[in-house]
């Protein structure tokens, strides 16, 4: 692991019920920078994610920084529409966990932009981009160091895809922390992330977006739909 890591992967594999999900995945990524992970359905991108939290049996090598704070965002939960809980209560409970002092809260609420309607609604009776919002406010309050983001957008719609994007690039650039997102949008891959992840259990590309995404490696990724993926591209320059 070089000095200037923040995280090194070495022969990653996981498999469930013998079934490879991931084989000798390999890679390094350096504190700051902002990786995509992207790949088919089926791929490994969210094992990949669990199994960087150490949540998921693996072997080979996946060794972190020492003393990394590791903040989550997971691609979907499900919240009871009938439970009367807040992400102000979500947030006041986590900073008295952390014995953290209300400075923190009040800054994790301003730099995620949280309104007093998200505040104050019930977590289940937020729409997808509020509600995603809220969830990275939370994995935000104790400054981690790096933020694992499992698809933040999958449930919104495009008007909200980028306020979203905006929003945890903008929260890159005030804190420094690394950011590694799971995403199916090759718009964010090529105007946010400085390394890209190119995963079908193993690494398919590893490099910047404009060196490692060739039309070869999108037609292995996608099949047939790398036009399709390129004409997006294009499109949203």
């Amino acid at each position: 692991m070089n000095m200037s890591s923040i995280l090194s992967v070495k022969k990653l594999s996981v498999a469930f019920d013998e079934q490879p999900v991931l084989h000798h995945l390999s890679f390094e990524l350096e504190k700051g920078e902002s990786l995509a992970v992207i790949g088919p359905n089926g791929s490994g991108k969210t094992v990949l994610l669990r199994t960087l939290m150490g949540s998921v049996p693996f072997l080979g090598d996946v060794v972190w920084q020492p003393n990394i704070r590791i903040g989550s965002v997971p691609q979907k939960i499900d919240a009871d529409r009938h439970l009367p809980i807040t992400i102000q209560n979500l947030l006041h409970a986590k900073a008295h966990v952390l014995k953290l002092p209300d400075k923190e809260v009040a800054w994790t609420i301003r730099a995620t932009e949280l309104t007093e309607k998200i505040l104050t609604t019930p977590i289940g009776h937020l729409s997808g981009g509020q509600f995603q919002r809220a969830l990275i406010a939370f994995a935000l309050l104790g400054h981690p160091d790096v933020m694992l983001l499992d698809e933040p957008t999958a449930s919104i719609d495009e008007s909200g895809e980028m306020q979203i994007y905006d929003l945890v690039h903008e929260l890159q650039d005030q804190t420094g922390m690394t950011i590694i997102l799971v995403s199916h949008d090759l718009n964010f891959v090529y105007r946010y992330a400085t390394k890209v992840l190119c995963l079908n259990k193993t690494n398919v590309c590893f490099g910047t977006p404009e060196e490692a995404l060739t039309p070869e490696v999108l037609q292995r990724l996608y099949g047939k739909q790398h036009k399709l993926y390129h004409h997006m591209h294009g499109q949203k320059q």
